[in-house]
């Protein structure tokens, strides 16, 4: 009979924050202490073809392999199998994530595999020492995503977000704190600088003004907001933000409730260039 492990641990997160930041290879070596590197080699659809590389061994050994992973995001459950198999004839790899409420999520990590004959271990070596690992590295990342959702979020933690125009950093979101019922962030925007028009189908935005002013063009129709006022922008309005100072602004933004999907949860009425132009044409008519 080949080797299985079967280890599960709860985490006081949501589901959707748990599957976002496990399903990030990227950020593997942030979230399990047994990996130095990932590296993508394909994406296709699905399916994901990468590259692992471990921290050195007791013996100073790198290990290092290809391994292909394929998610199913409607039954939130992923599918994994070592491509460069090494020591192993197969190893397969089974992850599920129950939502047992809404700030809990049971994730089941299940390995199937059977060794070379020629193996350093035998299967049930293997399993043990698999087994044990498991353990360990379930624990971190149970109190990995349980401590993120308590960590303050600085701006530096965050890439600008530049596609609208100006320099936006969304700070608190599902991925990166685990929240349900909104997000928040910080719009910087020079002299001259505008967010293109946009408009939200299913979020509120409130806009505080925390340096310097903004006006917000609501339906084509200008708003001054000044340091230290706030702004409601309702949902389906269509909405520009615009520096017409010479100084830099600073606007803090929260929109809720979140859209079913993120993707949905903008729409563009103008480019970040046609709302570049725009400025720049007010400017010269005054």
């Amino acid at each position: 009979m080949p080797g299985r492990t079967d280890n599960r641990i709860v985490i006081a997160a949501p589901r959707e924050l748990t599957w976002e930041l496990t399903n990030d290879l990227e950020s593997w070596p942030k979230l399990f202490s047994e990996y130095a590197s990932v590296q993508i080699l394909q994406r296709d659809g699905d399916k994901v073809t990468f590259r692992l590389t471990m921290h050195p061994d007791e013996k100073g050994r790198v290990w290092s392999w290809v391994s292909e992973r394929t998610t199913d995001l409607a039954g939130r459950t992923v599918r994994a199998r070592r491509v460069e198999t090494g020591p192993f004839e197969f190893m397969n790899i089974f992850w599920q994530y129950e939502e047992l409420g809404p700030e809990q999520t049971r994730m089941r990590w299940v390995q199937d595999f059977r060794m070379k004959p020629d193996a350093p271990v035998d299967d049930e070596g293997m399993r043990h020492r698999i087994n044990g690992n498991s353990k360990v590295q379930l624990q971190l990342i149970k109190d990995r995503l349980e401590a993120r959702r308590t960590r303050a979020v600085h701006i530096s933690d965050v890439k600008p977000d530049n596609r609208r125009g100006g320099d936006l950093r969304t700070l608190l979101t599902p991925g990166s704190v685990g929240c349900t019922d909104g997000f928040c962030g910080i719009v910087l925007l020079g002299p001259g600088e505008a967010v293109a028009e946009h408009y939200h189908p299913y979020s509120q935005e409130f806009l505080v003004v925390v340096e310097g002013e903004l006006r917000l063009d609501l339906d084509g129709v200008p708003h001054i907001v000044s340091k230290d006022e706030a702004l409601l922008v309702p949902r389906n309005v269509r909405h520009r933000v615009v520096n017409e100072t010479g100084s830099s602004a600073r606007g803090v933004f929260f929109l809720s409730p979140l859209a079913p999907r993120f993707v949905i949860g903008h729409v563009d009425t103008e480019s970040r260039e046609e709302a570049a132009a725009r400025v720049v044409r007010e400017l010269v008519d005054r």
